[in-house]
């Protein structure tokens, strides 16, 4: 049996979830003789020691001593500030990273980092999670194989069921950088095409708090491929039927949905239908709870060198880059052409 120690920086609520899902790789990876070991840290002692206790993990006091006491991987799940030179510590430990999207606060301060982890030969894996994703990956494969036929339009949705607090809203970026970010990526990786331009809109028809702070609830971009293929991204921060996120493939020979099945947060005005029968999902976390899991299983791969990284700094930047535009045209009003810069 081969011991994996993963290292854990931050448990917040998307650390503790990704703390639980470390625990749970050992049901998945015994059957191949891997025996998975979880170390954390975060500035909240009480907080990460209540946490190790839970799940049978191993308190360290700081992030220098989790690097040092021989972990085989680091996993970052702190405020995205700290990012930055939590990537280079694991990038100077030589172990592989994981980190939560996005590399940095904005893409001048990641294009140093990703630098940083080239010239020192770094392994750094971004948490996009969709890429793992059951329906996403199908979609992928029915492109890729022809079935779709050529695609003449997307269309994405992510809406979260209500609002996370203003205090994150005031530092997040902006709707398009904190939520819509992941559908600029999946379009990028389901296609393998560049998104050349975007024009958006948006509203505030919520909380006024949320537009005090320089957002919109709700918004909307058009988005231009390198080969003229268009697509639109929706997102609301007011989905009170639940958190829905789809994306719609239309080819010339096939249409195909992703995110459609019992769970989803709509509901048909057609007489005598009574789909979905399911209860939808609430949450980020639920409706992705496999892909989570799957995408920890993945960085396990990937310390072992089995596998390809699913998810690069560059790739993570480049959608970044998409998301800055939406932003940018979002304050202006005008189409704004993606800086594709060498993100690729």
């Amino acid at each position: 049996m081969r011991n994996i120690i993963l290292g854990l920086v931050g448990v917040g609520r998307i650390g503790v979830m990704h703390a639980n899902n470390i625990s749970a790789l050992n049901g998945i990876l015994h059957p191949r003789g891997l025996n998975i070991h979880l170390r954390l840290t975060d500035v909240a002692t009480d907080h990460a020691q209540k946490t190790a206790a839970g799940l049978g993990a191993e308190y360290l006091p700081s992030v220098g001593e989790l690097i040092a006491s021989g972990v085989d991987g680091l996993v970052i799940a702190t405020g995205t500030a700290t990012h930055p030179d939590l990537i280079r510590a694991g990038v100077d430990a030589g172990i592989p990273v994981f980190c939560e999207k996005p590399v940095a606060l904005n893409v001048t301060d990641s294009l140093p980092v990703v630098d940083y982890i080239k010239q020192n030969n770094g392994v750094v894996q971004i948490g996009h999670q969709r890429r793992f994703d059951d329906g996403y990956l199908e979609a992928k494969r029915a492109y890729q194989s022809g079935e779709l036929g050529w695609i003449h339009s997307l269309r994405a949705v992510t809406c979260d069921m209500t609002p996370p607090p203003v205090e994150f809203l005031a530092t997040s970026g902006g709707l398009f950088r904190d939520c819509s970010v992941h559908d600029f990526d999946i379009l990028r990786w389901l296609t393998g095409r560049e998104i050349v331009e975007v024009y958006a809109k948006g509203s505030n028809n919520g909380d006024q708090a949320i537009g005090d702070v320089g957002d919109v609830d709700t918004a909307l971009a058009v988005v231009t491929f390198d080969d003229g293929t268009v697509g639109t991204v929706s997102a609301s921060r007011y989905n009170g039927a639940g958190h829905d996120v789809r994306l719609e493939i239309q080819g010339s020979r096939r249409s195909l949905m992703v995110g459609l099945d019992e769970h989803s947060a709509l509901t048909s005005a057609e007489a005598a239908t009574d789909f979905p029968a399911g209860e939808p999902h609430r949450t980020f976390a639920e409706r992705f709870n496999q892909a989570y899991r799957s995408e920890m299983a993945a960085f396990v791969e990937l310390i072992l060198g089995e596998r390809e990284n699913p998810c690069s700094p560059e790739d993570a930047v480049a959608a970044s880059r998409v998301a800055d535009a939406a932003q940018e045209s979002l304050v202006t009003g005008a189409p704004v052409k993606v800086d594709l810069g060498s993100s690729r």
